[in-house]
């Protein structure tokens, strides 16, 4: 299940770092671990997004300007989402960086029907390694056009997929077909606008830094159904409970993408349609604006 956590921010134009996927990771533990049970203490089939809203760049980091911003939170496990859910709007006010918020309500997304070819696009980065201490391999830059690319994210997929005990050994060997393609096209423009789509990132993992380098590209995966299913809904890639590798699809079927979930602050007065932000976009090159360095290998 795959939901949208939606906060009224309380002081526009406050901000946060550009690459701030570890200060959501780190509230959300805290979240996971004051809640008090303890068999979700070291639970990772979860996953999330960046947070979303009407933003604009300058040197301290991404200042938000929409009334509402989102976060879109996903597992395989109803239980652990409300579990989660319930510790954030049990918290009146939350400060990440420097922004001020009140959670408002929640959505549910539909569940899309995934075929065994489906193009994605990354909303929050695509890592590929997971580095031991004080080693630079994880900022290693990996070609996406190579076999090495999909490869890793191959075996990280299925490794993640046999120790999370959902299937038989027997599934297991049917998953071989796997293929992660990127999209060159969308890569070429951004090196001909001299923007990246890999960069490095902060990771923190039982109070170690790591450093990884980290992908935002469109792709397509080509595998079974029930592997499309498991990294749609706990992400593709290393670090992915730390809120990397998180996809959507590129194209949505028509029709209603969200219905109304069952948290929801007492008394909130929904904004008028003008003011809802967009959610869950592609980000467009145009957007990265943050981008200073010549190529994506710096």
């Amino acid at each position: 299940m795959r939901v949208r956590l939606i906060f009224s921010l309380k002081n526009k134009g406050s901000y946060l770092p550009f690459h701030h996927q570890y200060i959501l990771a780190q509230f959300l533990k805290g979240l996971i671990v004051k809640g008090g049970r303890e068999e979700f203490y070291n639970y990772n089939y979860f996953n999330f997004s960046g947070l979303k809203g009407q933003t604009k760049v300058s040197r301290s980091g991404l200042h938000y300007y929409s009334s509402l911003v989102t976060l879109v939170l996903s597992s395989q496990s109803e239980d652990f989402m409300d579990y989660l859910l319930e510790q954030v709007f049990a918290t009146p006010k939350i400060e990440l960086g420097n922004l001020i918020m009140v959670p408002e309500y929640t959505e549910i997304e539909v569940e899309p029907v995934l075929e065994t070819s489906n193009k994605f696009v990354c909303i929050s980065p695509l890592v590929l390694i997971t580095p031991a201490f004080n080693e630079e391999a994880g900022k290693r830059f990996i070609n996406p056009d190579s076999d090495e690319f999909s490869d890793l994210l191959y075996e990280s997929t299925l490794t993640r997929m046999e120790r999370s005990g959902w299937y038989t050994a027997e599934q297991m060997e049917t998953f071989y077909k796997f293929q992660v393609v990127p999209d060159m096209v969308y890569v070429n423009k951004l090196k001909e606008a001299q923007k990246k789509f890999a960069r490095i990132y902060a990771v923190y993992d039982m109070d170690v830094k790591y450093e990884v380098r980290g992908y935002t590209l469109p792709i397509t995966l080509y595998a079974a159904p029930e592997v499309q299913d498991f990294v749609f809904k706990c992400g593709l890639g290393a670090f992915t409970h730390k809120g990397f590798g998180m996809l959507d699809l590129a194209n949505h079927p028509t029709g209603p993408r969200t219905t109304t979930y069952k948290f929801k602050r007492e008394g909130f007065v929904p904004y008028k349609p003008s003011e809802r932000i967009r959610e869950n976009v592609a980000p467009l090159p145009e957007e990265n604006k943050e981008d200073s360095s010549p190529t994506e290998e710096s």
